[in-house]
């Protein structure tokens, strides 16, 4: 006794438990504070036994019973949108003066009840794992089945036995498959319109259980991110302040300019049913209801949204309640260590009627931009009719152009840390004063950017927040607009010394070009680099020189002597390839690289959905194989116009592979018929096509204006 209490242990039987009269029997119990222990302890003698019967009642406090604390759950098919806006009832017209934070407490409040009235929370049993969905009540019986012969058969078994249970088994194993090909069929069947959804299915059943690097979801961990993102945006900060530089002119003085927006146009009901409809449904945990629900039940909740909207256009304030962002953790590259924090990057889940009002304002916000011409003609990023097929296109035409007329190309693609998240406020809100921005528009935008914080989720855990006193979010609406507009004069800067640019949002491309003989002109894009770096340092960005990379376009290899740029101090020593925008790019431009990788991928991703063809029928075969092949093939096929059979023919087999897959053909079957069974066009008519409908759309006004 004297040995457990040097362990906290209390021994709780106070009477005999021996018919000899002795205490054979123990009940250890170890003090919980939280209340649990054990109760009602009773000592019995059995007729059939020489020991006694103790009868005692244990309590525990949650997290020490079985599964921890009950998770809470809303059952989906109880969120019924017409009962829900019943729940929810009519707006107040007495609120619709109130401001703008009233009118999201009242939202968030009723929402709340509305939901809590439709489908109360209710834990979520953890008792015992959760069967498959597709092992139904039969499949369990012929399971128990099975093992009873299995017993049978390891006791005493003869050879009628061994064959009895091989074919049991044979079908056992039948039936499951085939309640799994239903079950798969009818989850991407219905996942077909919803592409999100569809992500997922196909990731549950491709992606390998022990791959994925999910964190493990603890508070402590939690705070550990939170602490190493807060770090390293100081950091970067700190370093800033430190170095001696001089600042821009554009940084320290705004140019003047009239004001030309003062004010937002207010909403209709017609615009917020558009708007609800349009906007991505991604629900934050912040959120007082799912978004999807709000999304589908849009008719009714129009007359709130509106009158949210409009008091926060009018009063020139973004809520206050409003801009918490939920951290979620994305890794960068499948293959890096997810025990590395710095592998990770910060994605921002924002409140879905913090991002309904991010729409109306960048809706608005885009038009001015559109009409005053005021983003650089380079920046192909987050705007209307461009991406990074345009950019990919204009850079490889441009390195093309010189190609034929026998110049050397310098192409540097320069690396930025953490760039939106250490945009200086300041600085923004002088560029966008600069550029005709004032009263209550200026007003909200400042509202938008101050106060604002973060925490990092895993899970269930959440870490304290921390308060954010630079930097966009990254997730939400108006930040990649706000951030191509902190980047304009970057490219005016760059220009200046006669090299050309490609801007991405933060991947900035500088090709600087000159004939193989003239050697000292690399000196002048040296200049501009140390342009380009001083720019950097004075609006709080900070340039990774050794992640910094240049390739050499040429067409020979030894006219790249001597040309290595430099930056910092550093030399950057040149590259065989280099990976633009997810496309590999060689010195010689003959796409040889992207060529193969892209066939090497799709054809990994067809040996994986081969996995499916038993479970799958046609057209959600099809499905899949569109998701994970043919979203490959077509990604910036525009560059593949022009090039050799023989490199586009690798594209070409993966897709005859991914026909013959789907329909079931043998691998002598001639593939023509197969293709126009599909309606697929073969590899390079597509590229054909795709080449002109974008400049369908750059001559009608859908697209970068020509010349790109």
């Amino acid at each position: 006794m004297a040995a457990m209490a040097t362990m906290g242990l209390s021994q709780l039987v106070s009477g005999p438990t021996h018919s000899a009269g002795h205490t054979l029997d123990l009940v250890f119990c170890q003090g919980w504070e939280d209340g649990g222990g054990v109760e009602e302890l009773t000592i019995a003698p059995l007729p059939w036994t020489d020991h006694h019967l103790i009868r005692f009642r244990l309590t525990a406090p949650p997290n020490l019973c079985r599964g921890g604390v009950p998770k809470m759950v809303r059952p989906r098919r109880l969120m019924d949108p017409e009962g829900f806006l019943t729940a929810l009832g009519e707006f107040p017209a007495s609120s619709a003066g109130d401001p703008v934070d009233a009118l999201v407490s009242l939202w968030n409040g009723e929402m709340t009840r509305a939901i809590d009235t439709i489908a109360p929370e209710r834990p979520l049993s953890s008792n015992r794992a959760k069967p498959a969905p597709w092992f139904t009540e039969e499949l369990a019986v012929m399971k128990r089945k099975k093992r009873e012969l299995e017993c049978v058969w390891r006791s005493e078994y003869n050879e009628s036995d061994r064959t009895w249970l091989g074919s049991y088994l044979r079908a056992y194993a039948a039936a499951i498959k085939a309640a799994r090909r239903v079950h798969l069929a009818a989850n991407i069947a219905s996942a077909q319109n919803r592409p999100a959804a569809l992500f997922r299915v196909i990731r549950g059943l491709l992606t390998p259980s022990n791959q994925g690097g999910s964190p493990d979801n603890s508070a402590a961990r939690c705070e550990a991110f939170a602490r190493f993102f807060e770090d390293k945006v100081a950091l970067i900060r700190s370093n800033f302040d430190t170095i001696l530089t001089a600042v821009s002119e554009d940084v320290t003085s705004a140019p003047a300019c009239p004001v030309l927006l003062d004010s937002f146009q207010l909403v209709e009901l017609k615009d917020v049913d558009k708007i609800l409809g349009e906007a991505r449904p991604t629900t934050c945990i912040l959120d007082p209801c799912p978004s999807w629900l709000v999304r589908e039940a849009r008719g009714g909740l129009a007359e709130w949204v509106k009158v949210v909207v409009n008091a926060s256009l009018r009063e020139g304030k973004f809520p206050a309640s409003l801009k918490m962002a939920v951290i979620k953790l994305l890794l960068k590259k499948p293959s890096l260590d997810p025990t590395q924090f710095g592998n990770f990057r910060p994605i921002s889940n924002l409140p879905y009627l913090g991002k309904v009002l991010e729409h109306v304002v960048a809706s608005q916000l885009q038009g001015f931009l559109v009409d005053t011409d005021f983003l650089d003609p380079a920046q192909s990023g987050f705007r209307p009719g461009h991406g990074t097929v345009t950019a990919l296109v204009a850079l490889v035409d441009d390195l093309h152009r010189e190609l034929d007329r026998g110049s050397v190309s310098l192409l540097v693609l320069l690396d930025l840390s953490a760039a939106f998240d250490t945009v200086d406020h300041g600085i923004l809100l002088g560029r966008l004063a600069g550029m005709g921005l004032g009263g209550t528009v200026l007003q909200w935008l400042h509202s938008f950017l101050e106060g604002r914080s973060q925490m990092v989720s895993l899970g269930d855990a959440c870490s304290a927040p921390q308060p954010l006193t630079c930097g966009v979010p990254q997730g939400s609406v108006l930040s990649p607009m706000l951030f191509n507009i902190y980047m304009k004069p970057l490219g005016e800067i760059i220009r200046s010394f006669g090299v050309r640019c490609h801007l991405y949002a933060d991947d900035v491309q500088l090709c600087h070009s000159f004939p193989p003989v003239t050697k000292e002109t690399v000196q002048v894009l040296n200049r501009c680099l140390a342009a380009v770096s001083d720019w950097m340092r004075a609006n709080k960005l900070k340039l990774n020189p050794d992640k910094t990379e240049v390739l050499l376009v040429s067409r020979k290899a030894e006219q790249g002597i001597g040309l290595q740029p430099v930056l910092d101090g550093v030399t950057l020593p040149l590259k065989a390839q280099v990976r633009s925008l997810g496309v590999i790019l060689d010195s010689s431009l003959s796409l040889e690289p992207q060529v193969s990788a892209v066939a090497r991928g799709a054809f990994a991703q067809l040996k994986l959905v081969r996995q499916l063809r038993p479970y799958l029928g046609k057209p959600d075969l099809a499905t899949v194989v569109h998701a994970l092949v043919t979203s490959r093939l077509d990604y910036c096929n525009t560059l593949y116009v022009g090039l050799p059979l023989k490199t586009v023919w690798k594209l070409q087999l993966v897709q005859w592979e991914a026909a013959r897959l789907i329909t079931g053909a043998a691998y002598r079957e001639r593939t023509t018929p197969l293709l126009r069974q599909l309606h697929w066009l073969p590899i390079s008519y597509r590229a054909q096509f795709k080449v002109l409908a974008l400049a369908y759309k750059a001559l009608n006004g859908s697209g970068p204006a020509l010349p790109l």
